[in-house]
């Protein structure tokens, strides 16, 4: 539909176009023609935008707001308001409503988004090109929501999320300018914080701004302005590299402005390139980084969150396994297993060229020439097409900490050396297997059921249950001719090494002995508990592990009950959200995510009154009803605790007291934007409750 209503605007837009070049006449007409073509253009494009944001035809979210100008920051939002008006060539008249119209958006969204306006965002810029299109408030104000919700990441400050994922982005691609800006101490928010903050309308000319936004907005990717601030900087390669003796102010000052060089003519270039770098790039850099755009509350893990510790970019073991199963062009890996010989020798991914890591501090020697090995390893799989070759190198762990320690030095050793398309398997060899587990790889149907090897025991590959070998007749051939090959290349190195070679090369191909289960592989443990209708639509909270109390030490305690987690839906009281809310006797409403002890989390409203807190859940399929999930005696709380690493996730503890201390008898957490203010006014009630009983 959306493409049908494009062409039919471009039809209409193209015809106004011709006629007003073709209609002649005096010079004064010829004006008049072209700032009707410039109205028409700018007509078309609010259409195009507003179907790509999807805000066409949606009503004023701005209707319900008293319109007051009152935040403590207002003096700041008027200012930057008004430089914004500055640098665009605006009359006297329109100048005053402009500047209000900025000034009212910015405000809503702030009151309406409990966020304080600061000076280092960008917001301004992103209106600019919003203000070209002559748009209404309401319109202006949708469009300018739409952007903010899907197209600039979470955490777009200093030291963000986002410019740690850029930079291992561009580690990945380009290690030696990384490595350069790394030396020089010059991190990607000094520079891009406004490249990613305006979608480039900071810096770039304002009709290769448009130009930019139309193909922009048309691909609909918010991960996209990634690979487009990529190719900024990999066009800006030379000049950035002989920049070696400038200061570090000097360089920051080169790398922002670089977008300015900008033409509309570059955009089609710009796109085609990014296009292409992002075919390169793992799925695991979007797939792991979800959660940067939309609305959704869902959070991460702190491990995952924590990019700034990353060595270089994670890629997640299913992608691994997959990409190299696929014939088409894409990103393909070459992995290397890093773990001492004993755990590689139990098992080992069947397409994994063993490198151990612990040679490079016992015998360095040996470890320059296993790593010529390999760097040979991949140049010959890949002639030959082998189901292990890829350009990508992905290194291989235990997937503990204390065990990968050799094996990040064998990564920053790579890396030193400015090899491009270096990644590391996320959880390592510990989540390969839970993995497999996942995928009941036991099964004799499973495509897994090769990929896991032992180099230790009989030769033997496994049957299926009909009797046929489950290995591909076909590879024979070619492992052979690569074996061959192989041999012959090694004839000069050290025996041990050729042995490796070769045993890699055999067991890309069919495995020499399945692994024992008897290993201690992690179970899949599935808990037994009443499973309601609800659970279906609940969405998992990603970033909370089993642990909800004081402190990140403390541990979960399986005794305590989880009263709600128990309920049926079907016996529950159905009420009407509002009227609840609007009740006399409710001082306090709190919107929320009730959070399950699986991960789940429900869209929820904690009610509190007088006496007591109810949590009524969302009803998925009726707009406005909810289930009283619970209903807790204030006097009942025996303790409410949040985590150190996630403050916004409150854990309530209900019990009683009795002469053996403290019995739980319910347990409940939720996860509320402002939770030091809801908490707050939970605690004063819960106050009032115990002082009225000792007064009684």
């Amino acid at each position: 539909m959306a493409d049908a209503v494009e062409e039919a605007l471009q039809s209409s837009w193209d015809q106004d176009l011709a006629e007003a070049l073709d209609s002649g006449g005096s010079d004064m007409e010829m004006e008049r023609g072209i700032v009707q073509v410039q109205e028409a253009s700018a007509q078309h494009r609010a259409k195009m935008w507003k179907i790509a944001l999807n805000v066409s035809g949606k009503g004023d979210s701005l209707s319900p707001w008293d319109g007051v100008l009152d935040l403590p920051e207002q003096t700041l939002i008027h200012n930057r308001s008004q430089q914004l008006i500055d640098q665009l060539e605006v009359s006297e008249d329109e100048r005053s409503d402009m500047v209000s119209d900025i000034e009212s958006v910015i405000t809503f969204y702030c009151k309406s988004r409990n966020i304080t306006f600061t000076p280092e965002l960008s917001w301004p810029h992103l209106l600019k090109p919003l203000l070209g299109l002559q748009l209404p408030r309401s319109d202006l104000y949708n469009c300018f929501y739409a952007i903010m919700n899907k197209y600039i990441p979470r955490d777009c400050v200093p030291n963000g999320r986002p410019f740690h994922l850029y930079r291992l982005l561009l580690q990945y691609h380009e290690p030696e300018l990384c490595s350069f800006l790394d030396t020089k101490k010059i991190t990607p928010d000094s520079y891009a914080i406004n490249w990613m903050g305006s979608l480039f309308s900071s810096h770039c000319l304002p009709d290769v701004t448009q130009a930019l936004w139309d193909s922009y907005l048309q691909q609909a990717d918010p991960f996209f302005i990634f690979f487009l601030m990529l190719i900024i900087l990999v066009n800006a390669k030379e000049t950035i590299l002989a920049q070696e003796g400038d200061s570090k102010e000097d360089i920051i000052k080169l790398l922002e402005a670089s977008p300015s060089l900008l033409e509309s003519e570059d955009v089609e270039d710009l796109f085609s390139l990014a296009q292409y770098y992002q075919s390169k790039t793992p799925l695991s850099l979007r797939k792991m980084n979800q959660n940067l755009f939309g609305s959704s509350l869902v959070a991460l893990k702190e491990e995952d969150t924590d990019l700034s510790q990353a060595l270089c970019l994670p890629v997640s073991v299913p992608e691994i396994l997959q990409a190299n199963q696929q014939q088409q062009d894409g990103v393909r890996f070459f992995v290397v297993d890093c773990r001492p010989a004993e755990q590689y020798n139990a098992g080992h991914l069947s397409t994994a060229f063993h490198l151990d890591s612990d040679l490079m501090l016992q015998n360095p020697s040996e470890f320059a020439l296993s790593v010529k090995s390999l760097l040979e390893a991949q140049k010959q799989s890949l002639e030959s097409g082998s189901v292990a070759s890829g350009e990508h190198l992905c290194f291989m762990g235990s997937g503990r900490e204390e065990e990968d320690m050799y094996m990040n030095m064998v990564l920053a050793h790579f890396l030193q050396k400015n090899k491009e398309y270096v990644s590391i398997a996320k959880g390592g060899f510990m989540a390969l297997q839970q993995h497999l587990v996942d995928m009941n790889v036991e099964g004799l149907d499973s495509s897994y059921v090769h990929w896991i090897v032992s180099t230790s025991g009989s030769h033997s590959s496994l049957s299926s249950a009909d009797g046929d070998s489950l290995s591909s007749p076909g590879d024979g051939k070619g492992v052979k001719s690569l074996v061959n090959k192989m041999t012959f290349a090694l004839k000069s190195k050290s025996v041990n090494v050729k042995e490796k070679m070769i045993s890699f090369i055999e067991n890309t191909s069919t495995p020499v002995d399945r692994i024992s289960f008897n290993l201690p592989w992690p179970e899949k443990v599935v808990p037994d508990r009443h499973v309601s209708s609800s659970d279906r639509v609940g969405k998992p909270y990603r970033g909370v592990k089993p642990v909800f109390s004081i402190g990140d030490e403390e541990e979960y305690d399986t005794d305590e009950i989880d009263s709600s987690s128990m309920s049926d839906d079907d016996r529950k009281e159905v009420v009407n959200i509002q009227t609840w809310i609007n009740k006399p006797d409710v001082k306090h409403h709190i919107p929320c995510n009730e959070v399950k002890e699986t991960g789940h989390m429900f869209p929820s409203h904690l009610l509190i009154t007088a006496t007591h807190m109810y949590c009524l859940r969302e009803i998925a399929s009726r707009k406005g009803f909810a289930y009283i999930q619970s209903r807790q005696a204030l006097n009942s709380v025996v303790k409410i605790t949040s985590k150190k690493k996630h403050p916004e996730l409150i854990t309530f503890k209900f019990g009683s007291n009795n002469s053996a201390g403290v019995e739980i008898s319910a347990v409940e957490r939720y996860l509320i934007p402002n939770a030091g203010d809801a908490t707050k006014v939970i605690k004063q009630q819960i106050m009032k409750v115990l002082d009225a009983l000792e007064s009684s």
